[in-house]
């Protein structure tokens, strides 16, 4: 079994490689016993993560290529996201970290030997330039952010320190971005993951002016201490309910005078910290920030004025691939890759500015808008239903941008992620518009 002279096939091999080196190092220092708890009924034990990660590699990149079934139905069972609800899976026959390291080995050893036979040029539309190994990274990376969720809460703390932020900002101008009424492109022509990303379609807008930068946690701080949390006209009769019910009155990890001698301090991994007023606000739901976005004046943005807001090149007459071109992600475009385990100070990245003058749409926080999630005019699911098409209605809403956990790979615009309107737990926070 041979790769070299297959640049397509060793770029494979080291995007497949890197993920999983990722993986192992965010669990590294994680011990056994916390790898197997379960700290939020909403989030996974790490150790069944760790080993779905594994069987969803198998499932697609040896049992679906090579025809043939998977030698341990029942065990596959375990890790179907599916068949077991998080709240469950504490509960089921999991491997232990050394058990799913060797089966993982296993796989990949398959991987590579199916790899190299494979033609990448052919008319099988899982191996058409590679799509279903970018299907099974980008898998791994947003199931890498999910356990940074969980991380997040793990008791005793995560990291022993965190990485410096870079310094506050002199913001050369805060005013909000307009965008023309027009009919925008929005959407993936590319074959690449996921489905729910095609086709690319035309939309129509009407004018309207979105921030140029996400909501900061000052900003929030003022709502806040408006009576933000006390006021139902701002929060609509399934926000309202959900405030009454909970009783929240702060964004997920904030503290009101946490004995630090500062009005509010914010948990990170363990750590408390006083509140820093220039960082983009984390962990608000889809209700806290449409109360916000209310409160201030606005509104959430559509998904597609998000979209275009980030895309949409005046100059040029098309859509980017990101907002600052068509090249990939660096560490001067946008907060990624979980360098920073956690936002940094608005207008750090001007590089990464949009053409039309938003900045920090890639990166930084989940950005949360008012679309339900639903299928494009034209979906056709795949190479499974279960990715997209199960999910659509108007359950969950739509979140645009990527954090600052998210990898590269799947920090892209078109990108579509969603989530329950009262999940906190997400990287997520918002940016307002206005009609």
């Amino acid at each position: 079994m041979t790769l070299v002279g297959d640049a397509r096939k060793l770029r494979i091999a080291a995007a497949l490689e890197d993920a999983r080196s990722r993986t192992i190092a965010l669990l590294a220092e994680v011990s056994d016993e916390l790898l197997e708890a379960q700290p939020d009924p909403i989030l996974s034990p790490l150790i069944w993560d760790y080993g779905h990660i594994g069987v969803y590699e198998q499932l697609w990149l040896v049992d679906a290529l090579s025809g043939q079934r998977p030698a341990d139905e029942r065990g596959l069972d375990v890790y179907d996201a599916f068949r077991n609800p998080r709240r469950t899976r504490s509960a089921l026959p999991l491997m232990d970290r050394a058990e799913v390291d060797r089966f993982r080995d296993g796989v990949r050893e398959r991987v590579l030997v199916l790899l190299a036979e494979a033609d990448l040029d052919g008319g099988d539309a899982l191996l058409r330039d590679g799509y279903v190994y970018d299907l099974v990274v980008q898998h791994e990376h947003q199931h890498g952010e999910t356990m940074l969720q969980s991380l997040q809460i793990l008791p005793g703390g995560y990291r022993p320190a965190l990485p410096a932020l870079p310094s506050p900002v002199a913001l050369r101008r805060r005013d909000p971005v307009a965008v023309p009424a027009g009919r925008y492109p929005v959407g993936s022509a590319s074959q690449g993951p996921y489905d729910n990303e095609r086709p690319q379609h035309a939309v129509d807008l009407g004018a309207f002016r979105i921030d140029r930068f996400p909501v900061t946690c000052g900003d929030f701080a003022r709502f806040v201490d408006d009576g933000g949390y006390q006021r139902p006209s701002l929060w609509g009769d399934e926000g309202w309910r959900w405030v009454t019910e909970t009783g929240v009155r702060a964004p997920k990890h904030w503290d009101r005078d946490g004995g630090q001698g500062v009005e509010w301090t914010v948990e990170r991994f363990g750590h408390v910290l006083p509140l820093r007023a220039d960082l983009p606000v984390m962990h608000v739901c889809f209700h806290e920030a449409q109360a916000y976005a209310r409160w201030a004046g606005g509104r959430l943005p559509t998904e597609f004025e998000w979209e275009v807001a980030a895309t949409w090149d005046p100059a040029a007459g098309r859509a980017r691939r990101y907002p600052w071109g068509d090249e990939p992600p660096t560490a001067s475009h946008a907060n990624l890759d979980q360098r920073s385990f956690g936002p940094a100070p608005i207008g750090a990245y001007p590089a990464g500015a949009s053409a039309l003058g938003c900045e920090q749409m890639i990166g930084d926080v989940w950005e949360w808008t008012s679309s339900h999630f639903q299928a494009y005019p034209g979906f056709a699911a795949f190479p499974y239903r279960e990715y997209s098409e199960v999910f659509f209605g108007s359950e969950y809403r739509v979140l645009r941008g990527a954090s600052w956990a998210a990898r590269a790979g799947v920090a892209r615009p078109a990108f579509r992620n969603w989530d329950y309107p009262i999940r906190r737990q997400v990287f997520a926070g918002l940016r307002c518009a206005y009609d």
